[in-house]
């Protein structure tokens, strides 16, 4: 009787939710029990294919951050994609899909792309992210009850941004902080872009003329640009680097003769964790649940 009653309770305490881990020819393996999926749209060809949760998360940690990111820095990368993928799932509702696999929502790759990607190495990266999300699994982040807009990007300014003054709605979580360690790491803090006036002025969709004016109009409160006039017409920042082809809009643009010559500082909007920031967190010692805690302000981690 006392055995029955064992077995029971083990079979009782295993959640339908949980991942569990095989190892098996020095492969990790994951085994769903739930039916958790996540309908992914190929942008490439439109197709719907359906992701188990937790290997959908895997996916979006080989996209987004490079595996060699130390392993704290990947767990908060991991927490925060499935907290993003929670959200538009929520909010896709009667839609055909929850998300797309590429920036417009994350990127996401899977297995047959990794494997002709990584070769030799996909065994090892592979297992590395998968350790990853078994060690983060089913975690990801609320404020005040709710899953938060969990937005990341490659590497700030110095500062992160307030997301009212990116986007349309200003979020509690998302207010701006110092990441100036991201100019520590990052191989894209700063760059340089230049074109010829005549090709400056096409991409712009304004007619050429061989002097340029720039006038900022309006910036963020950590000098990111809102709105500028060149030659007296306005533009949006983000039409600005989308015309141009910048990585940021923290931008300022000079013309030397015939060329205008545009610096950048960050790549990405700016808005809640820095990737590369997390990475120098994740350096200096911070674990991963202090590096969400810190992009992410007043937001706890809750569990599936």
């Amino acid at each position: 009787m006392r055995k029955i009653i064992t077995i029971l309770l083990l079979v009782i305490a295993i959640p339908y939710t949980i991942v569990s881990l095989c190892i098996k020819d020095e492969e990790i393996k994951f085994y769903y029990v739930s039916n958790k999926i996540v309908r992914v749209k190929r942008e490439a060809t439109g197709e719907i294919i359906a992701v188990p949760f937790e290997e959908y998360v895997k996916g979006v940690l080989a996209g987004e951050m490079p595996v060699s990111f130390d392993k704290e820095a990947l767990k908060a990368q991991a927490v925060a994609a499935r907290s993003y993928v929670l959200k538009k799932m929520e909010d896709s509702g009667n839609d055909e899909y929850d998300v797309v696999d590429t920036v417009m929502n994350q990127v996401y790759l899977d297995d047959e792309y990794l494997k002709e990607k990584w070769q030799d190495s996909y065994e090892e990266k592979n297992n590395k992210l998968k350790e990853v999300i078994l060690e983060t699994k089913g975690e990801y982040l609320t404020y005040e009850g709710s899953v938060v807009e969990a937005f990341f990007f490659s590497t700030s300014a110095g500062q992160t941004e307030n997301s009212g003054e990116v986007f349309m709605t200003q979020l509690p979580y998302l207010q701006s902080v110092d990441s100036s360690w991201d100019a520590e790491v990052s191989p894209v803090f700063s760059d340089s872009i230049e074109y010829s006036v005549a090709d400056f002025c096409t991409r712009l969709n304004i007619p050429y003329q061989e002097s340029i004016s720039v006038e900022t109009l309006q910036t963020t409160s950590t000098g990111r640009t809102k709105t500028l006039k060149i030659n007296g017409y306005e533009f949006t920042a983000s039409t600005i680097t989308s015309a141009l082809k910048l990585r940021s809009s923290f931008f300022t643009m000079k013309q030397i003769g015939q060329n205008m010559i545009i610096e950048t500082k960050g790549y990405g909007h700016g808005v809640g964790m820095s990737q590369y920031g997390a990475l120098a967190m994740a350096k200096k010692g911070y674990t991963y649940d202090q590096i969400l805690k810190y992009y992410y302000q007043g937001v706890e981690i809750s569990k599936l």
